[in-house]
C-alpha cells in the first residue's frame, strides 16, 4: 500500500528537519561563529567535522563568578529634575570621600527609587552621605549589592568586549543564590588563560581624554574634555606617523554634542592658539607646564600628545563639527587595542569583586578529553536502548522505527545548537541523553498501546494512539513544569540540562512522537 502523503505530513516535516540539521551540523560555513575570531584567538568549533561549538567543560578555559562591587540604598525619595538629580549625586560623592560623581548614581521608577554607589563603602557612611545630600533616610533599606538594571547594563558591556575580542563560545550571564539574597556575575571564556579573562573583567574600561594646561599663566590645570559617552563611532587600532614617529592610535568619531565640547574646550583653554599647538615634550611620559592631551584607562595614563595644527586650524574655522573626527594617541598598540575595545562596548558601571568570588581555569587539553568521552557516553546508551526495545518486541518493524525517531530528536537539537551557536557543556550532553531516554519511554507507550492486539484498521489505530498520546502529553507537560524552575534560574549547569531537556520535550511531543505514530500505522495497518 504506498504511503498517503497528506497523511503523514508529520514524517515529511520530520524529515526536513533531518536534513536541515545534518546541514547545519556538517555543511561548513552553514552555522554561524558567535563572536568571531577577529583577534586571532582560536575558534571553539574545535577544527572537526561539524558546526558545533563547545563550551569551557569541552573546550577548556577560564570562568570567572564574582559579585559587583556596590551598595543599593531603596525606597529613597527622589526629586525628578535633573539638575537636582545632579545636585544630589555630586553631595553623595563628595561626602563618601574617594568617590567619584560617575560611581554613584541615581534612578528613579515605579517600583520606587534608588540610590547605588559603586564603591567599597559600609552602610553607614552610605546613610550619612544620602542623609548630608538632604534625602529623607527614615525609610532607606540599605543592602549590599547593585539593582537588576546595573547587574543587566554589566552583563551587556562585558558580551560586547568579549565578542570584540573575538573569543568565540564565550557566556556573560547572572547567577543568583538559592535563596535569591546574592547575585553574581558569571563570565566564561572557553580557550582563554586565566590571565586574559582576568584583565577582562577587573577592570572598568573607563576612558578619558584629560586636558593638562597651564592656568592664568601659573599652574597646571587637569580637565577632563571626553569620555566613553561623547564616543559615536570607533575604528580599529593602527600605527600613524606623527611629530615622534609612528605612534600607536585610535581613530574616533564623537557625537554632535561631543564635538562641540571638545572643540569648546580646546579653544577656551588655549590649545588651538599658538603657544597650545604641539606644545606636549613628553608623548611617553608625565606632562609639565604645557598644553598636552592625555588618555586614560581607569586613571592610568596611556598616552600623552599635543594639539596638531591642522586640527587646531579646522576647529578655529569652524570645521571640526563637520567630521567630528580625530585620534586618540597610546604608548603601545596592546593599549591602543584595548582602548578600542573599551570605547565600542562601553565601560562598566561597576567593577566586579574577585576576592570575593571564584575563579578557575580549566587546561584545554583536559576537556579535550570529554568529546570523546561524551560521545562514547551517548553511543553506549543508544546501543543499550536498542538492545532493550529489541529484546522487548523482537520485531524489528517496531524497534528500528523507535530507535530513529528517538536519535532524530538529538540530531534537531544538535542542529538547533549550531545554528543557535550554543556551546555545548557537559550539562547539555546530560540533557541530550536525558532526551533519549525519555524519548524512547514516549515510543514505547505508543507501540505497546496499539500492538496489544491485532490492528484491524486505521480507525482502531487512530483510536488506541490518540488513547497513548494522551499519556505521554500528560507526562510531557509533568517534565516541563518539574523543568521550568531550573531553566528559568540561574542555577550554572542545571539551567542548561533543564533547557535541552525541555527542548527535547517539546519536538517530541509537537514533531517525533505523532511522526512515530504515522510509521506505526502504515507498517502495521500495511499488514492487515
Amino acid at each position: 500500500m504506498a504511503p498517503d502523503l497528506r497523511s503523514n505530513w508529520r514524517v515529511i516535516v520530520l524529515a526536513i528537519l533531518l536534513i536541515g540539521s545534518l546541514g547545519a551540523l556538517l555543511v561548513p560555513g552553514a552555522a554561524p561563529v558567535v563572536g568571531g575570531s577577529a583577534t586571532g584567538n582560536a575558534s571553539t568549533t574545535g577544527g572537526g567535522p561539524t558546526n558545533l561549538q563547545y563550551g569551557l567543560q569541552l573546550s577548556g578555559g577560564t570562568r570567572v563568578r564574582a559579585p559587583v562591587v556596590g551598595v543599593t540604598a531603596e525606597n529613597a525619595s527622589l526629586p525628578s529634575n535633573g539638575s537636582q538629580q545632579e545636585t544630589i549625586t555630586q553631595s553623595i560623592a563628595a561626602n563618601l570621600g574617594n568617590v567619584s560623581s560617575s560611581d554613584v548614581r541615581l534612578r528613579t521608577s515605579s517600583d520606587g527609587d534608588t540610590v547605588e554607589v559603586f564603591a567599597n563603602v559600609t552602610h553607614a557612611q552610605f546613610r550619612d552621605a544620602l542623609g548630608a545630600a538632604g534625602l529623607d533616610t527614615s525609610a532607606l533599606t540599605v543592602r549590599d549589592g547593585v539593582t537588576a538594571a546595573t547587574r543587566s547594563d554589566i552583563v551587556d558591556t562585558l558580551s560586547n568586549k568579549v565578542n570584540s575580542l573575538g573569543f568565540s563560545g564565550a557566556q556573560v550571564s547572572v547567577q543568583s543564590s538559592v535563596g535569591g539574597g546574592a547575585h553574581y556575575i558569571v563570565v566564561e571564556v572557553p580557550n582563554a588563560d586565566l590571565a586574559e579573562v582576568r584583565q577582562l573583567v577587573s577592570s572598568r574600561g573607563q576612558v578619558r581624554v584629560v586636558a593638562s594646561h597651564p592656568a592664568n599663566d601659573s599652574a597646571q590645570v587637569n580637565d577632563t574634555v571626553l569620555t566613553n559617552e561623547d564616543i559615536r563611532r570607533v575604528s580599529d587600532a593602527q600605527m600613524q606617523q606623527g611629530s615622534f614617529g609612528s605612534v600607536p592610535v585610535v581613530p574616533i568619531t564623537l557625537t554632535a554634542s561631543g564635538g562641540q565640547t571638545f572643540s569648546n574646550a580646546m579653544q577656551q583653554y588655549g590649545y588651538t592658539s599658538s603657544a597650545g599647538v604641539s606644545n606636549c615634550q613628553y608623548p611617553n611620559g608625565t606632562p609639565g607646564d604645557e598644553y598636552c592631551l592625555i588618555t586614560t584607562r581607569d586613571n592610568e595614563v596611556v598616552g600623552s600628545y599635543g594639539m596638531g595644527q591642522s586640527l587646531a586650524d579646522t576647529m578655529n574655522r569652524g570645521d571640526f563639527q563637520k567630521t567630528n573626527s580625530f585620534v586618540l594617541q597610546t604608548n603601545s598598540m596592546s593599549q591602543a587595542r584595548q582602548i578600542a575595545v573599551d570605547l565600542r562596548a562601553g565601560a562598566l558601571p561597576a567593577s566586579l569583586n574577585l576576592q570575593q568570588g571564584d575563579v578557575y581555569h580549566i587546561d584545554a587539553s583536559l576537556a579535550q578529553r570529554f568529546k570523546p568521552l561524551s560521545f562514547l557516553t551517548g553511543l553506549i546508551a543508544a546501543i543499550a536502548v536498542s538492545l532493550v526495545v529489541y529484546a522487548r518486541y523482537g520485531r524489528v518493524k517496531i524497534a528500528a522505527p523507535m530507535l530513529v525517531t528517538a536519535l532524530s530528536e538529538v540530531v534537531i537539537l544538535l542542529g538547533f545548537s549550531a545554528v543557535s551557536g550554543l556551546s555545548l557543556n557537559l550539562s547539555h550532553i546530560a540533557g541530550f541523553i536525558a532526551v533519549i531516554g525519555t524519548g524512547v519511554d514516549d515510543l514505547v507507550i505508543i507501540a505497546d498501546e496499539v500492538t496489544t492486539e491485532a490492528v484491524s484498521s486505521d480507525r482502531v489505530f487512530q483510536s488506541r494512539f490518540r488513547k497513548a498520546f494522551w499519556i505521554i502529553g500528560g507526562a510531557a507537560a509533568t517534565t516541563i513544569v518539574a523543568m521550568s524552575p531550573l531553566a528559568v534560574l540561574s542555577l550554572g549547569d542545571l539551567r542548561g540540562f533543564a533547557i535541552v531537556t525541555i527542548l527535547g520535550v517539546l519536538v517530541g511531543v509537537l514533531l517525533t512522537r505523532p511522526a512515530y505514530g504515522d510509521i506505526l500505522r502504515y507498517l502495521l495497518t500495511d499488514e492487515n
